[in-house]
Parts: structure tokens; C-alpha cells; sequence
């Protein structure tokens, strides 16, 4: 007993210090008024390059923009390579990671290397992913024609994550989008942030992904969003949250000198050839080759991050459900995490009873690189099946589009994980961006993309979705017995599984604790 005393005492007392610590070590503050110089996209770009290649085709097809998918990783690192070559006035950057690897540091080079061309680059970045960046950051702002800003960020000073459990409520609310603008002509939109594994250069796992590059009048659009963000009390200079080193010439020249040394090791490599003539090869890309149609921009305003409450036409939700809402005949949903909660099921449930095919595309356990998040999926699949919802989820064996380009061994084994955040409707109707089908996307991180009225694209991406279905997905099915079963092709023959394909009792046990906690809503 008298242990038993000492154990709850001892315990007692270090919960009060930890929540002392907290309190001490938690204390430091982000400055959001730190002054910042309010900027904008710069207007008058028709005498660029890029101005002058498609201003006449922009003009020639009013009312639409041009939309051209890249569904390939080499292709998608190639296009942002070859936008920031020919870049002569401004490149505006906003995403949710930029990772310090081989691919992150190449598109780091490019941006400098227009920087040092004279060209205005900014670069909005949400600090989730930032640690131990920070003196590299300031080191890229110090230079005069770049500019960092750090979207709500946690405090610096003493410990990270003190400081950011000290404003949990705050921190929680991240900048999701993903946005790259040049010259104000050209921009990519989509579902990748910027790091080895969204351009099929890993040799382990690689997510299959989707952006679009679109020029025409959307671009003025997107620029419009960007400074929306940019000069939000959110976007905090980065000199606001550290006190510059002394030495950050030098800091810069020791970046430039990693950034070298990282090219030279991606010079060696296969890749690096692919990547090459896959810049050339979209040089010559004509307007042709892109898909001219109506489109609406959609993004949540930046009001969200702090808790604001927006007006329907301010969030991304409504154009979403709206678009949803008036499918007729077929819905084909892809999203890399899907955890539909009251809302989203009751319009699923509607679509069903009217008679509309609804197919989801999403990530098997196996594949699924947020375990947590399966917790919220996998509860529902028997009831979405119930409703007549059709569910497929992508096989772990799956290498995405570029993988397979750069017919390189030394991945050949490498697995696969869907980050697509996309949707068709009626086969017309195609919804592209960084939203998610989950409470995070919907209500608390802030998020972008676009739909396009185009039967072609629609027709594309249904065509190559029904296509990898019997060999790349499970199927889910119900059987008599309210069992569920994974039903896929290989080699030719029909695999019937039991329970989550290609994973461990220990990987099904913790879905099914986590799943009984109360925390769908932050998923």
C-alpha cells in the first residue's frame, strides 16, 4: 500500500512539473504584428517569355485557360525545373513541405538560380515540416531578390514542441495548399509538395500524384489567391521568428556548396538523365497539346487558419459539395485519405439513392502512409458498401507513373502510395487539388484547387482510373455473412483476401484501438 502511495505521489508530482514546464518552457510567442512590406503579383509579364509564347493563344480562346495533366513524377519535377529556367520577373512558391533531400535542394537551385537572374522570388511555406531549417531559410531570405515567409508558425525559442503544445489549438490549423507561379503566366497546381517521393526518386516509396500546369486567365486568378495568403497576418516573416546569425553570407555560401555537391550526386544517377529529356521534351510542347476549358478556382480564404468563421462563398467546401450535389449519373472520388464523417456520408447516401455510381479510390492500409488516419476509414467501409458506394483500394505493389519511366533496378521493388486529391462527375466535371476527403481538409486546414468543365479531361481520367482497377486496387465486397473481402487480379488470376492484404495482426489491432478513440475529427 504504502509503495502504491509513493508511486501516485512520485506520479503526482511529475505531472505538476511537466505542466510547470510547459508553462515556463512554453511561454514564447510568434510576433504576428512583426512590420512586413505588404507585395503582389507583378501584372504586366506579356513581354516575357512566356508572356510573349501564349499571350496571342490566351486571346484566341476566351472564357477558358489550358490545362495539361501530369500524372507522371519525372514530368512533374521537370515542369517546375523548366518554369523557374525561363522566369524573368517573379516566382511565387506557396506549399505545405519543401524537404532538404537530393529533389528539394534541385528545386531550391532553381529558384536561386533565378534569383540571381534578378527575378522576384517569394516563398510561402507552412512551418509544419521546418525544423532545423530555419538558419538556411534566413540564410535564402538574406538574399535581395528572395523572400521567406513562414505561415503560422510555431513560436521559436526554448523547445518546439512546448511551444507548439502551448497553442495546440492554433498550430493545429495548417496551410495545405500547393501553388508554383511564373511571371504571372504559368502555374502548377495539385496534389504534390516538393520532396524525393513526389517525383519518383526513391528508391524505397514513391506516392503516385496529380498536378495540372495551366496558363490563360486562371493564372491572375491564382496570383490573386497567393497574395491573399502572402500578405496575411498568418505569413510571418521569417526574421520575425529568429534573430538572424551574424554570419549568413556565409551560411548561404554553405548552402550553395550543398546544393552543388547534391546535383553532382544526382548527376551520377539515371535519373538525371530521364529528368533531362523530360525538360526538353515538355520545351517543345505546343498549346495543342493542352486541354482549353471553363474553370473555377476554388481555395478556402486564409481567415480559416486562425478559426474564422467564413462565409460559404470563402470556403472550399461549398463549390466541392455543390459540384457533388448535382452529379447524375457517376462520381469517381480519389484521395490518398478518406474518412467521411456525418456530411459526407449522408451525400454519399443521397447520390446513392438517386441512382448516381459512386466509386472511391483510396489508399489500402498497406499503401497508406498515415496509419492514424486509416482508423477513420475503416470503420465505415461496411456501411459505405451497405449503400452501394463502391470501394477500391490501391495495392502497396503499385510503382506510380515515372517509376517505371526511369527503368531503373535499383527500384524495382520500391511500393507505392496514392496521393491523388481528385474527383470526376458525370465524366465531365474534374476536380483537382490539395483537399482531402477528411475533416482536416474540411475544417481546419486551409486548402486549393480548381474544377474544369471538360468531357476531355473527364474522359482521361475515367478511361485510366477503370483501367487500373482489377489489377492495381483491391476490390472491397460484402459477403452473406457481413464479412469483408479484398478481391484482386494477379498474374492473370483472381486473389481473394480475408482481412487488410500485406499487413501484420499488430497493423490491424492498433487501426482497430485507434479507431475507438475520439479523434476522427483532427484525421
Amino acid at each position: 500500500m504504502g509503495n502504491r502511495a509513493s508511486t501516485a505521489r512520485k506520479l503526482h508530482h511529475g505531472l505538476a512539473a511537466a505542466g510547470l514546464l510547459l508553462l515556463v518552457s512554453g511561454c514564447a510567442s510568434v510576433n504576428f504584428d512583426y512590420p512586413k512590406t505588404e507585395s503582389t503579383y507583378v501584372p504586366d509579364t506579356g513581354d516575357t517569355y512566356l508572356g510573349q509564347r501564349i499571350g496571342g493563344i490566351v486571346a484566341e480562346n476566351p472564357g477558358e485557360s489550358a490545362f495539361l495533366m501530369q500524372n507522371d513524377g519525372v514530368d512533374a519535377l521537370a515542369a517546375r525545373v523548366l518554369g523557374a529556367f525561363h522566369a524573368e520577373k517573379s516566382i511565387d512558391v506557396q506549399y505545405y513541405l519543401i524537404k532538404a533531400d537530393p529533389f528539394g535542394f534541385l528545386f531550391i537551385e532553381a529558384l536561386l538560380d533565378a534569383a540571381d537572374r534578378g527575378v522576384r522570388v517569394r516563398v510561402l511555406l507552412d512551418d509544419v515540416f521546418t525544423e532545423g531549417y530555419d538558419e538556411g531559410m534566413a540564410a535564402l531570405d538574406e538574399h535581395p531578390q528572395v523572400e521567406i515567409r513562414i505561415w503560422n508558425p510555431v513560436a521559436r525559442g526554448g523547445s518546439r514542441l512546448l511551444n507548439g503544445l502551448s497553442e495546440a489549438s492554433r498550430v493545429n490549423r495548417r496551410m495545405h495548399n500547393k501553388t508554383f507561379i511564373v511571371d504571372n503566366q504559368v502555374a502548377i497546381i495539385g496534389g504534390r509538395n516538393v520532396a524525393a517521393e513526389y517525383f519518383a526518386g526513391r528508391d524505397d516509396r514513391n506516392f503516385g500524384d496529380l498536378d495540372v500546369v495551366t496558363f490563360g486567365p486562371i493564372v491572375q486568378q491564382l496570383s490573386a489567391m497567393y497574395d491573399d495568403y502572402w500578405n496575411d497576418r498568418q505569413a510571418v516573416p521569417i526574421d520575425a521568428l529568429l534573430d538572424p546569425p551574424e554570419n549568413l553570407d556565409e551560411i548561404l555560401a554553405r548552402l550553395r556548396k550543398r546544393i552543388d555537391e547534391s546535383r553532382e550526386e544526382l548527376n551520377q544517377t539515371h535519373y538525371a538523365d530521364v529528368l533531362l529529356g523530360r525538360v526538353w521534351q515538355l520545351e517543345t510542347v505546343e498549346s495543342e497539346q493542352f486541354d482549353w476549358a471553363p474553370w473555377e478556382l476554388v481555395y478556402d480564404k486564409p481567415e480559416k487558419s486562425r478559426d474564422e468563421k467564413l462565409a460559404p462563398d470563402e470556403t472550399i467546401l461549398t463549390p466541392l459539395r455543390e459540384t457533388l450535389a448535382n452529379a447524375q449519373r457517376e462520381v469517381l472520388i480519389l484521395t490518398p485519405y478518406f474518412v467521411p464523417r456525418k456530411e459526407g456520408m449522408a451525400l454519399l447516401g443521397q447520390l446513392r439513392e438517386r441512382g448516381v455510381e459512386v466509386r472511391v479510390i483510396t489508399n489500402s492500409l498497406a499503401s497508406n502512409n498515415q496509419k492514424l488516419v486509416h482508423s477513420g476509414y475503416a470503420p465505415v467501409r461496411k456501411r459505405l458498401l451497405d449503400m452501394g458506394v463502391k470501394l477500391y483500394e490501391v495495392r502497396p505493389d503499385v510503382q506510380p507513373i515515372g517509376v517505371k519511366r526511369l527503368d531503373d533496378e535499383e527500384n524495382d521493388d520500391s511500393t507505392g502510395t496514392m496521393h491523388i486529391k481528385a474527383f470526376i462527375v458525370d465524366r465531365k466535371t474534374f476536380f483537382l487539388g490539395s483537399f482531402n476527403f477528411d475533416p482536416r481538409s474540411a475544417y481546419i486546414n486551409t486548402e486549393s484547387g480548381v474544377i474544369i468543365d471538360s468531357p476531355e479531361l473527364g474522359k482521361w481520367g475515367v478511361t485510366r482510373v477503370m483501367a487500373a482497377l482489377p489489377t492495381k486496387t483491391y476490390e472491397l465486397r460484402l459477403t452473406d455473412n457481413y464479412e469483408l473481402r479484398w478481391h484482386t487480379i494477379v498474374d492473370g488470376e483472381e486473389v481473394i483476401y480475408t482481412k487488410d492484404p500485406e499487413t501484420t495482426g499488430w497493423q490491424r489491432f492498433k487501426i482497430k484501438l485507434w479507431g475507438l478513440l475520439p479523434i476522427k475529427g483532427q484525421l
